[in-house]
């Protein structure tokens, strides 16, 4: 049931943080920032404003379930935190930061022999030293190039720069370098300097700041209020990028979900006979016979591993057809796992019925088209019962599959498990409409409690395959309306189309290229070029106007 949200609000401070929305799974569906938490959440939690909101934050209302807030000590801290919450969750309604671009850092490797300072945003293992991250990217690069100027460090590229790269670089004629190419300086004082630059980075720099005051005073007072301006604005810079603050890594990170203690529960719930490591969830999209797709997406000690995700394109079912779908996808998946991990079909056989444990998850029996065991088990052409079992180990295999859907789902992937000669790898379907777990050979599905730490993990891989899924459809549609427009050039079939499209990747490309470009392409007259770029041409105002 959910909390009492108004209720809630009232013990909300009126002060700085980030907050986060969860719906009733305990999911993170979005998070925020606020200089006011109190107020901003007043927006989501009064009726009457709520009523105001645009469509997609109604929405976000309705699905919130609970929220919890987290105080900060400034506004730069809040968009870091919220920056790096949104990287870590992914809500699905936040659309900021969900990108693979990070906040700025700044980096100096102190062995080399002459150190500079340049701007980085992944933190890597390789020695050097690195501030950040900065949230004011702007006022950061103000500060680095005034510590450059005062401190005199180099801001050239080569390693080790020498009295050739000098004469291409002005740096020491504006006085914004101390040329340690030129031995203007020794290597002793230059690294001297750029220590002091470090310890500014790391938030000592009230000598800096009280100078920089001091030349604003100078400037005012000589009624020189252009420079004084200028000092004011760096004097805002330096204080925005050497406050100190709490840098906030994934162990200091908010959460209701506990991995370890979710796979437990599953492996109870399931009865196996030990927690899943590895799973591995199926889901197919599509709408009506239009780009059917499928995906793959892969837990690992219950959290997504996103190297290990996959996407396809079915090709065995021109039809929507989910079972045929689904069969194909599984098919094609661990087929190519056996290639991969080397042992032949051969090497592998069926288990024997007294291998599985009392209780458990059955692995694979063969199923009838409504998902119950039938009485004798085909393991197809190459097997029979009564070859002997194989202890061969497959590692790239997982723990658990998991199919999104119910029996008749689960009765076509265990199918093809069969055929392949997986029958150990135990396999559930997950129907969204009630969450039942179904398994294979068991007439009645398994329920969990909405609480339930299993229940949960599940939610979490199943809404993952559908998400990746829906994305992979999404880009389809958007490149197939885009091809739609050569369709309907006069002239260019769909042989000529496929072969413009195989030539140039995309019509956004063939949108850019000549006429002539275009008639290289064989099938392609230099008068057809000529109306394939009049049609695209025009198609692109009519879409700006």
């Amino acid at each position: 049931m959910s909390v009492d949200l108004q209720a809630r609000l009232r013990d909300v401070p009126h002060k700085p943080g980030v907050y986060v929305m969860r719906d009733r799974i305990k999911r993170v569906i979005y998070v925020g920032k606020a200089r006011d938490l109190r107020k901003r959440l007043a927006n989501y939690f009064t009726p009457s404003r709520a009523a105001q909101a645009d469509i997609k934050t109604r929405a976000l209302i309705d699905s919130i379930w609970d929220f919890e807030c987290h105080l900060v000590k400034s506004d730069a801290e809040a968009v870091l935190y919220e920056g790096r919450l949104i990287k870590e969750f992914r809500p699905k309604y936040n659309i900021s930061f969900k990108d693979d671009k990070r906040f700025l850092l700044v980096r100096v490797n102190l062995h080399e022999v002459w150190p500079r300072f340049h701007l980085a945003r992944l933190r890597k293992d390789d020695g050097a030293r690195y501030f950040g991250p900065f949230a004011h990217s702007g006022a950061l690069r103000t500060t680095l190039n005034a510590l450059r100027r005062r401190l005199g460090i180099r801001s050239c590229l080569p390693a080790e720069p020498t009295e050739r790269d000098y004469k291409h670089c002005h740096d020491d004629i504006i006085r914004n370098c101390s040329a340690p190419c030129m031995a203007r300086i020794t290597r002793e004082e230059y690294h001297r300097r750029v220590a002091e630059a470090c310890e500014l980075l790391d938030g000592q720099a009230s000598q800096m700041i009280g100078q920089v005051e001091e030349e604003m005073k100078k400037a005012a007072e000589k009624l020189d209020f252009e420079k004084a301006a200028q000092l004011r604005n760096l004097l805002e810079d330096l204080k925005k990028t050497t406050k100190p603050m709490t840098r906030f890594t994934r162990k200091t990170l908010p959460s209701a979900i506990h991995p370890a203690e979710d796979l437990a529960a599953l492996a109870e719930a399931l009865q196996l006979g030990a927690p899943p490591r590895i799973m591995e969830c199926f889901d197919i999209s599509n709408i009506s016979n239009t780009h059917i797709v499928a995906s793959m997406v892969r837990f690992k000690d219950g959290v997504p591993d996103r190297d290990g995700y996959r996407r396809y394109r079915i090709r065995g079912t021109s039809n929507q057809n989910d079972f045929a779908s689904m069969a194909e996808v599984v098919r094609r998946r661990y087929s190519r796992v056996l290639r991969e991990s080397g042992p032949k079909r051969d090497e592998l056989a069926p288990p024997t019925h007294a291998s599985v444990a009392e209780g458990q998850v059955p692995p694979c029996p063969a199923l009838d088209s409504d998902g119950l065991q039938i009485s004798e088990v085909d393991y197809g052409p190459e097997y029979s019962q009564d070859e002997p079992t194989s202890a061969f180990p497959l590692p790239a295999l997982p723990d658990l599959i998991i199919v999104d859907g119910g029996k008749g789902q689960l009765s076509s992937a265990c199918k093809e498990l069969q055929t392949l000669g997986l029958f150990e790898i135990p396999i559930i379907g997950l129907a969204k409409e009630f969450e039942e777990i179904h398994r294979p050979g068991r007439p009645l599905p398994v329920i969990l409690s909405e609480d339930n730490g299993a229940l949960k993990l599940l939610q979490r891989i199943r809404d993952e395959a559908h998400r990746f899924a829906n994305g992979f459809h999404s880009l389809l549609l958007k490149k197939r309306m885009s091809e739609s427009l050569l369709d309907d050039i006069p002239g260019v079939s769909e042989n000529r189309k496929k072969a413009l499209l195989t030539k140039f990747g995309s019509v956004e490309r063939i949108k850019k290229l000549p006429a002539a470009t275009l008639a290289e392409v064989r099938g392609i007259s230099p008068r057809l070029g000529e109306e394939i770029v009049e049609y695209l041409t025009a198609a692109s105002r009519r879409k700006a106007g």
